[in-house]
C-alpha cells in the first residue's frame, strides 16, 4: 500500500512549529505513533486483500463516473440523486473510507451483521447516537453520516493523502492535494495507482458489477490524471454562480477550524490558499476536458439541478449513454418536490474574505458569459 513520506514530513514539520498551539502534543501523538501504527495494519490488509479475495485479481473498473467542481455547487446532490441508483452505482459510504482494505470492510460488515442479528443493535444504536453528536449540529451546512455516500477521495487517507489534515490543521498553504494534474509523472501515477486500487476492492466488496461513482472538489485538480488513469471515465462538472460558492466554502471551512479553537490569524495563509484554488477549480476542468472531446462529458447548472432535479439526472444519463430504469424514475419523481423546497440556513458574506465580486467577474468572466449569471460591474 502507497504511503506519501514527503506529505507525512511536511505535516510533521508543520505541526512541530506550533509551539503555542495547546493541541500540539495530542496531534504529535497521533502522528508519531498512531499514524505508523494505523499504516501497518492498512499495509498488511491490502496485501491480505489480494490473498482472501482473488477475485480481487481480476477486477475490473468500468466507466467510471466523477463528479467534480467547486464545493457547494450542488455536487452532493447531483451525486445522492445518482447514488440511489443502486442497480447501477456503487460508491464509498463515509464509514468505508476510513478502511481502505476489502478485509477490514469485510469483518466490519460481518461484526456489524452479528451486532445487529445476535445482539439487537447495541453497538449500531451507540454509533447512531455519536454520528448524531458529532454531524447532527452541522447538517444544515453539509449532510454528513457515517452511513451517507461521501467524497471517496478521503479513502486516501491510509496513504496519508487527504484533505482532512489541513481541516484539522489549518495548513492548506503547506500540503497542496489539488494540483496532482501538475505533479511528476511518477508520483502522480503512484497516486492515481493507489487511488484505483482502493475503487477496485469498494467495486467487489459491493459485488463487482457496479459502475464507480465518484464525488470530490478536490479532484477538479486531477481531471487529467483521472483520464489517463481510467480512460473510459465519464466526467460531470457542476457549476454554480462563484459569487455564492466560493465565500460559501471559505465560511464552511472557517466554521470548522473555529470549532478546533483556531483564531482567524491562524489560518488567514489556508484561506488565502484555498481562494487562489477556488478560481483554478472552475478553470482546470473546463480546459482539461476540452483537450478530451471524446471522453463523456456534461456541466451541470446549480439553478437546473435545483430546480429540475429529475430531468437534469435524466440529462446526465443521457450524456453518458446510460439507461434510467424504471424504479430509478419513480424515486426521481418522488423526488422532486423535496429537493425544490430544499433551503439552507447557512450564511456567509463575502465581505468577510480578502475576495470581491469585481475580482470574480473579472477572473472568471468566460463563466458569467456562459451562464448568463448578472454581474455587479455591467
Amino acid at each position: 500500500m502507497y504511503f506519501d513520506i514527503e506529505y507525512y514530513w511536511r505535516v510533521l514539520r508543520h505541526v512541530w512549529s506550533l509551539k503555542v498551539w495547546r493541541g500540539r502534543r495530542r496531534m504529535l501523538f497521533r502522528l508519531v505513533f498512531l499514524v505508523p501504527l494505523i499504516t501497518l495494519i492498512h499495509s498488511l490488509c491490502f496485501v491480505l486483500d489480494y490473498l482472501f479475495f482473488p477475485g480481487l485479481w481480476r477486477q475490473k473498473i468500468r466507466q467510471p463516473v466523477f463528479v467534480v467542481g467547486h464545493a457547494r455547487s450542488g455536487s452532493t446532490l447531483i451525486h445522492r440523486l445518482l447514488a440511489a441508483d443502486g442497480e447501477t452505482f456503487s460508491y464509498f459510504l463515509y464509514w468505508e473510507t476510513f478502511f481502505p482494505s476489502l478485509l477490514q470492510k469485510k469483518v466490519i460488515r460481518g461484526l456489524g451483521w452479528v451486532d445487529q442479528h445476535v445482539f439487537g443493535g447495541p453497538i449500531k444504536k451507540r454509533l447512531m447516537a455519536w454520528d448524531e453528536k458529532t454531524f447532527g449540529k452541522y447538517r444544515h451546512i453539509h449532510d454528513m453520516s457515517l452511513w451517507n455516500s461521501e467524497e471517496d477521495q478521503f479513502v486516501m487517507r491510509g496513504a496519508f493523502l487527504t484533505q482532512q489534515w489541513a481541516l484539522d490543521v489549518p495548513m492548506m498553504d503547506v500540503i497542496d492535494l489539488f494540483h496532482v494534474d501538475e505533479m511528476p509523472v511518477k508520483k502522480r501515477r503512484r497516486w492515481l495507482r493507489h487511488y484505483r486500487e482502493c475503487v477496485k476492492r469498494q467495486l467487489l466488496l459491493n459485488g463487482g458489477s457496479g459502475i464507480h461513482l465518484s464525488k470530490n472538489p478536490v479532484m477538479s485538480g486531477w481531471v487529467e490524471s483521472l483520464i489517463e488513469t481510467f480512460p473510459d471515465a465519464r466526467i460531470a462538472v457542476v457549476v454554480r454562480d462563484p459569487r455564492e460558492c466560493i465565500p460559501s466554502v471559505l465560511k464552511l471551512v472557517e466554521v470548522s477550524w473555529r470549532a478546533k479553537g483556531w483564531r482567524r490569524e491562524d489560518y488567514d495563509a489556508s484561506l488565502r490558499a484555498l481562494t487562489e484554488v477556488s478560481f483554478e477549480t472552475f478553470q482546470h476542468p473546463r480546459q482539461v476536458l476540452a483537450r478530451h472531446p471524446n471522453t463523456p462529458q456534461i456541466v451541470v447548472d446549480y439553478r437546473q439541478l435545483t430546480r429540475q432535479p429529475r430531468a437534469t439526472v435524466l440529462q446526465v444519463y443521457e450524456a453518458f449513454n446510460m439507461t434510467v430504469s424504471p424504479e430509478f424514475d419513480r424515486y426521481l419523481l418522488a423526488q422532486e418536490d423535496k429537493e425544490r423546497s430544499h433551503s439552507t440556513r447557512f450564511a456567509y458574506s463575502i465581505d468577510d474574505y480578502e475576495l470581491s465580486p469585481e475580482r470574480i467577474e473579472k477572473e472568471l468572466a468566460v463563466f458569467f458569459d456562459d451562464f448568463a449569471w448578472p454581474q455587479a460591474t455591467q
